[in-house]
């Protein structure tokens, strides 16, 4: 029997921004990485936002980044190309999923 999977989950959440429809569902924004122990890519992505379309809009944006790229190249990508009032919300989300990831998973893929 096989001790561990191929990937690890990496979570982390951030308080949505008052005043917005997320803020009013859920309270906070919520992102959950699954990432290939060995490339240490993300091979999938959960977005606790409130549209489908903006789901799967990061899910393809995120799917395929390399974690040991660093948070920067992402932040950049989200920067160009999403406007919202979340955006703040969310990347401070993806900084701590970043920073989880090299505190707590990555010694364990080492």
């Amino acid at each position: 029997m096989k001790e561990e999977m191929d990937s690890i989950i990496v979570t982390a959440y951030a308080k949505a921004p008052q005043n917005t429809s997320m803020y009013e569902v859920y309270k906070h924004i919520g992102i959950v990485l699954e990432i290939d122990r060995e490339t240490r890519k993300i091979i999938d992505a959960e977005f606790t936002l409130i549209t489908n379309l903006a789901k799967d809009y990061f899910k393809r944006l995120f799917i395929g980044y390399c974690m040991d790229d660093g948070v920067e190249g992402i932040l950049k990508k989200i920067e160009n190309s999403y406007f919202a009032p979340s955006t703040n919300s969310f990347n401070v989300a993806l900084k701590s999923a970043f920073r989880r990831y090299e505190e707590r998973a990555l010694p364990h893929l080492n």
